[in-house]
């Protein structure tokens, strides 16, 4: 199988595109590279900007906030069959968090200007793909604050 055919059948099997139309896993093909990411290394940091959005494949992440004067700490991770990264979708598109490589990740990496633009072009395709990032982010915003309530929880 060619890359191209090899990321479409990915998408298709991927949890997140379930029940998507074939011309939108056509379109999302386009904007789909495959990456790999070894243990420890840094998907992203912080404040950088937030170009893509990640299916894990294989392996596993941390999502990671710096909180002085407490330090770095885990607020949440992601494994195969998630996805990570939803920045890239709010302007000014700069991300929340770090994220690293637990262990050796394989994914699919999306670009966001290219499905912005795929969006453009059709407006239903970009429904559906908000409809499908709202539940994620509203799990990141629920484990942001579940772990500072741990963290800066009253005395």
């Amino acid at each position: 199988m060619n890359d191209v055919k090899d990321i479409e059948h990915f998408i298709r099997e991927h949890p997140f595109f379930e029940g998507m139309p074939d011309e939108d896993i056509k379109r999302l093909t386009g904007c789909a590279k495959r990456v790999c990411f070894p243990a420890g290394t840094f998907i992203f940091k912080e404040g950088e900007e937030a170009r893509t959005f990640f299916c894990i494949q294989s392996g596993q992440v941390a999502l990671e906030i710096h909180a002085p004067p407490k330090g770095s700490f885990q607020i949440d991770s992601r494994k195969a069959g998630d996805v990570v990264g939803w920045s890239w979708i709010v302007v000014p598109y700069r991300w929340y968090c770090d994220v690293r490589a637990v262990e050796e990740v394989r994914a699919l990496a999306f670009d966001g200007a290219c499905l912005r633009g795929q969006w453009d072009e059709n407006p239903r395709l970009g429904y559906e793909m908000y409809q499908r990032f709202v539940p994620l982010m509203h799990r990141s915003l629920q484990a942001t604050r579940l772990q500072l309530l741990d963290i800066y929880g009253t005395n």
